[in-house]
């Protein structure tokens, strides 16, 4: 794969087309996921199918397709989504009271094929009285890509308090990836551009093709779905996680001068929290502003919180991702 091809998996390539509406749909279809009803489940590789012999715990199992990826491995926060929907429809309201997702944790195991179905074994860990957990498995060949657990909450009363939102300019006046992308002929940069379902809008400067002008571990990116989305309150947290994996990792790469085009670099993320601390909507914009404490062992840690246009702390992200820069050939 030369320089002009390398892309990152944790910011996938465009889709098939330049339709960003077109990129919306899909993503809509990818995270639409279908039952496949009730197994037994291990995740050892076990003889025969393990897939459809899934030996310990029972699971609710459901199946989705992948993006397709220029590199053939599954983007890291499309499996993140779909194990979202996949938890969430195992959670019924309980007496009447909707529990909506405020936490997930989970792991990267190995890459996925994006030529494959992916299986999602949903395990019913428990209902309390106001607490659900579940553990999902995502599945390619018998064997686990990522391992996930994600709690549930009926909303109550509490304390309340946030941190205020850093200051940043009008998304609006920044340039839409639509506008990168029309906007030069390098290859490169039409290739990170081009009909995404989520617009990035970076504060100081995308890291797609060149390293930013300031060396510094933190940025700013506005993102929002290019199209308007379903009023489902899962969906919308899905597209939040799926959203999330885009541009993380970025305050590493700003901080050591690197651009995701440096064809020394070998990224990929190994785990992924985020906490949903108030509802808000995908297909409005959102600005992740993003830091990382700390690179170290080939490793990077990044931290992020999103806010509403209005000033909203919705959520708060955390990732570390593999951080490899791969030594010069003699």
């Amino acid at each position: 794969m030369t320089s002009e091809d390398s892309i990152s998996p944790l910011s996938p390539p465009p889709s098939e087309g330049t339709d960003p509406q077109g990129a919306v749909a899909d993503l809509l279809e990818v995270l639409d996921l279908q039952p496949v009803g009730e197994a037994h489940f291990t995740v050892e590789g076990a003889q025969g199918d393990p897939e459809s012999e899934l030996g310990h715990s029972s699971a609710a199992v459901f199946v989705g397709r992948s993006q397709k990826q220029l590199h053939g491995r599954v983007f890291g926060g499309q499996v993140l989504a779909q194990s979202v929907i996949a938890a969430g429809r195992t959670v019924e309201a309980i007496g009447g009271n909707p529990r909506p997702i405020h936490s997930l944790h989970g792991y990267f195991v190995r890459p996925g094929d994006d030529s494959h179905p992916i299986r999602f074994a949903v395990e019913n860990v428990r209902d309390g009285r106001s607490f659900s957990t579940r553990r999902v498995y995502a599945i390619q060949y018998g064997l686990p890509i990522l391992s996930m657990i994600a709690s549930f909450q009926e909303e109550s009363d509490g304390l309340e308090h946030q941190d205020p939102m850093p200051a940043a300019p009008d998304p609006e006046s920044l340039p839409s990836l639509v506008e990168l992308a029309a906007s030069t002929d390098d290859r490169r940069t039409v290739r990170f551009a081009q009909a995404r379902p989520i617009d990035l809008r970076h504060v100081e400067g995308n890291l797609f093709v060149e390293p930013g002008e300031e060396i510094t571990a933190h940025q700013n990116v506005w993102m929002r779905a290019i199209g308007q989305l379903p009023d489902d309150p899962l969906l919308h947290a899905a597209v939040l996680a799926y959203a999330s994996d885009y541009s993380l990792l970025e305050p590493i790469l700003r901080r050591h001068g690197l651009a995701w085009s440096d064809p020394r670099l070998r990224p990929a993320s190994l785990d992924h929290a985020m906490w949903f601390h108030r509802p808000a909507r995908a297909d409005e914009w959102i600005l992740y502003a993003e830091q990382s404490p700390s690179a170290q062992s080939g490793r990077g840690l990044a931290q992020a919180r999103m806010f509403t246009a209005d000033g909203r702390l919705v959520a708060s992200v955390a990732q570390e991702g593999m951080m490899r820069i791969k030594p010069p050939t003699p």
